[in-house]
C-alpha cells in the first residue's frame, strides 16, 4: 500500500546547520535525512543492533526505482576513512556504523587468509605437542600430577567395584615379541575363578585351556591348538584336566594371582603415591590414566585406565618376575562360568532342605546296607605327578573298599584295602590290570593297617561311614544336576563333602574337597561289583 501525503513525514530543509544539542531526536533525524539524501533515496537504512558498532545493511528493493540510475562507488577497505563517532544522550561515544565500508572482495580475502593462518598455527602447535608427549615420561614433561582426593577414592574402590560387577572378559599379554604369551577368557571375582585359553608364540607347553581358583590351577594341554587364542567354550570339556605345579609367581600362576587379586570385599586404603597421567578413551569410554600401587603391593606401581565409576578397563605393569604384562578388561563380556568338576562344577543356589529331601537323606544308611555293594571309580587330581585313577568295589555290609590305584605320570600302581579308620596297601605291577584281582590277595589282608592318610583315604572312609548314620549338621541342597541320564540332587555336608542322590534315594557320586580346593570324586554304580557282569543286589532304577 502507498503512503498518503498526509502521513508522509515532513522533510526538514537542509540548511547545513545541525539542530541544537538539546534536541537529540531532531539531530538524529536530520543526520539520517542528510545521509539518505547523499546516498540516494533508493537505499533504505536498516536500524543498527543496539550496542554494536557495525554498518547498516540495505534492502535490495528501492523505494523509487525511477530515480535510481546507478549506485555510487562505496569506499574501499583501505581508503583511510574512519567511522564517525556520535554522542549518545548519556555522553558515551559509540560507533554509529553508517559509514562502515562494505564486506567487499578484498575484506573477505583478508578474513579468509586470517582463518587459514590461525588453523596453520594450531596444527603446528598440535604436532609439536604430539611429538613431545610420552605416557611414561609424564613426570618429565610436567603433565603428571598427584591424585586428587576424588581420584584417590576411585582407586581405593577399584577392587570392590570389580567384586560388585562379579566378572568380566579378559585379554592378557605376557612378555613381548617371539616370547609373547596371549590369554583370552574371563575372570569371576565372586567365586573366584579364572578360565582362559592360552596361545601366542611363547605359550609352549601351556598352550590349551586353564581353569584356576585362588588355591588350585588346572590345565588341559592341547599342543595342536591354533597359535592365536580364542574365547574358551562356555561349557568346558570334562576330561584331561590336570593339576599344575605351583611356579612361585611365574607364568600362569602369576597371571592367575594378578587377575583374582583385582577383586576384594573391602575398600583399600587410598594410594598415597598415586599419579594422574592423562585423559584417554578405552572402547569409547572416557578414562583417567593413573599410576598407583594396588593391593597386594606391586613394584613398580602399574598404570591403570579407570573410568568415572571406578571401573578398571586396562592395566599395564610387570609380574613378580619382572615380565611385562598388559590386561584388558571387557566389562560387557560377563557370562556365567562353569567350573570343571574338579573345581566344584557349575554354580548353584544353595538352600535349606525340603521335607522330602530330608527324608531321603535320613533313609540313606538303611538303603546302603540293603544295596550291599557298588562298583566305584575315582578321579583325583591330587598333584601334578600324582593324579590318581582308581577302580574297585565298595561293600557297605562289611564295610570295606577294595581298589586298584594308578598314579598317572609315574605309572605306579598299588592295591588298597580300606575299612573305617584303617587302610592297608601293597605295590602292584605297573603293567597289571586296572581292576583289582579277586579274591583279595593274602598279602594285602596281612599288610599292616594305618590311619587314613591322603585325600583318597579320607573320601573312602567317609563313603564307608555313610551306611552307619545319616548326614549330620547343616546339610544344604546345592543344585539339581544330570548324571548318566538321571536327574540328581547335589547335597553338601559340613567338612567339604558332597553327595549326589537320585530321586529314588540311590547315591550316584560322593565328593570331597581337598586342602588345595580341588574336589575328588567317587563315582558309584549301586548293586554292581567291579569286574562283575551281574548285579549282586536288587536295586530300584
Amino acid at each position: 500500500m502507498g503512503t498518503s501525503p498526509e502521513r508522509r513525514p515532513r522533510r526538514e530543509p537542509d540548511t547545513g546547520t545541525p539542530p541544537p544539542a538539546d534536541e537529540p531526536g531532531r539531530q538524529r533525524g536530520a543526520s539520517r535525512a542528510h545521509r539518505l539524501s547523499a546516498r540516494g533515496d533508493g537505499d533504505q537504512a536498516v536500524p543498527r543492533e543496539p550496542g554494536r558498532g557495525h554498518r547498516r545493511g540495505r534492502t535490495s528493493t528501492p523505494t523509487r526505482p525511477a530515480t535510481v540510475a546507478g549506485r555510487r562507488r562505496r569506499a574501499g577497505l583501505f581508503d583511510g576513512r574512519r567511522p564517525p563517532l556520535t554522542t549518545r544522550p548519556d555522553g558515551d561515544p559509540e560507533l554509529d556504523g553508517a559509514d562502515d565500508p562494505p564486506d567487499g572482495p578484498d575484506r573477505r580475502r583478508i578474513a579468509l587468509a586470517a582463518l587459514v593462518a590461525a588453523a596453520a598455527i594450531s596444527a603446528v602447535t598440535l604436532v609439536a605437542a604430539l611429538l613431545t608427549w610420552a605416557p611414561d615420561g609424564a613426570d618429565e614433561t610436567g603433565t603428571a600430577r598427584p591424585l586428587t582426593a576424588a581420584e584417590a577414592d576411585r582407586m581405593a574402590a577399584l577392587r570392590v567395584t570389580n567384586l560388585r560387577d562379579v566378572r568380566a572378559g579378559v585379554r592378557v599379554t605376557v612378555g613381548a615379541d617371539g616370547a609373547r604369551t596371549e590369554l583370552v577368557g574371563w575372570v569371576d571375582w565372586a567365586r573366584p575363578l579364572v578360565y582362559l585359553d592360552v596361545g601366542g608364540p611363547g605359550a609352549g607347553a601351556d598352550r590349551g585351556l586353564v581353569q584356576a581358583t585362588a588355591s588350585a590351577l588346572l590345565v588341559r594341554p592341547d599342543p595342536g591348538a591354533l597359535p592365536t587364542p580364542a574365547r574358551p567354550p562356555l561349557v568346558p570339556p570334562a576330561d584331561r584336566w590336570r593339576m599344575r605345579e605351583a611356579t612361585g609367581g611365574h607364568g600362569l600362576d602369576a597371571v592367575r594371582d594378578l587377575l583374582i587379586g583385582l577383586g576384594a570385599d573391602r575398600v583399600d586404603t587410598p594410594a598415597a603415591d598415586g599419579r594422574w597421567l592423562r585423559h584417554d578413551r578405552v572402547g569409547g569410554v572416557p578414562v583417567d590414566v593413573l599410576q598407583a600401587t594396588l593391593a597386594p603391593a606391586g613394584d613398580p606401581p602399574p598404570t591403570l585406565w579407570v573410568d568415572a565409576d571406578a571401573r578398571l578397563h586396562r592395566l599395564t605393569g610387570r609380574l613378580a618376575d619382572g615380565t611385562p604384562v598388559t590386561v584388558d578388561l571387557i566389562r560387557a563380556d560377563r557370562p556365567t562360568l562353569h567350573p570343571v568338576d574338579a573345581l566344584g562344577g557349575r554354580p548353584g543356589q544353595p538352600r535349606a532342605l525340603t521335607d522330602d529331601e530330608a527324608a531321603r537323606l535320613a533313609a540313606l544308611p538303611a538303603r546302603l546296607r540293603a544295596l550291599g555293594v557298588a562298583a566305584v571309580t575315582v578321579t583325583a587330581p591330587l598333584a601334578p605327578s600324582a593324579d590318581l585313577r582308581a577302580t574297585g568295589t565298595l561293600d557297605w555290609t562289611s564295610p570295606s573298599a577294595y581298589l586298584t590305584v594308578i598314579e598317572e605320570g609315574s605309572g605306579r600302581r598299588t592295591l588298597r584295602w580300606a575299612r573305617p579308620g584303617r587302610v592297608a596297601e601293597i605295590p602292584r605291577s605297573p603293567d597289571g590290570p586296572a581292576t583289582p584281582p579277586a579274591p583279595v590277595p593274602a598279602a594285602l589282608l596281612a599288610a599292616p593297617a594305618r590311619p587314613p592318610g591322603d585325600d583318597l583315604d579320607r573320601l573312602l572312609d567317609a563313603a564307608l561311614r555313610a551306611s552307619a548314620r545319616p548326614p549330620a549338621g547343616d546339610t544344604v541342597r546345592v543344585r539339581e544336576d544330570r548324571l548318566d541320564d538321571r536327574t540328581v540332587d547335589v547335597f553338601e555336608m559340613p567338612g567339604g563333602r558332597r553327595l549326589w542322590l537320585d530321586r529314588g534315594g540311590l547315591p550316584r557320586r560322593m565328593e570331597l574337597r581337598t586342602g588345595s580346593g580341588v574336589w575328588i570324586r567317587l563315582g558309584l554304580t549301586p548293586g554292581r561289583a567291579a569286574g562283575s557282569g551281574g548285579s549282586s543286589a536288587s536295586t530300584s532304577r
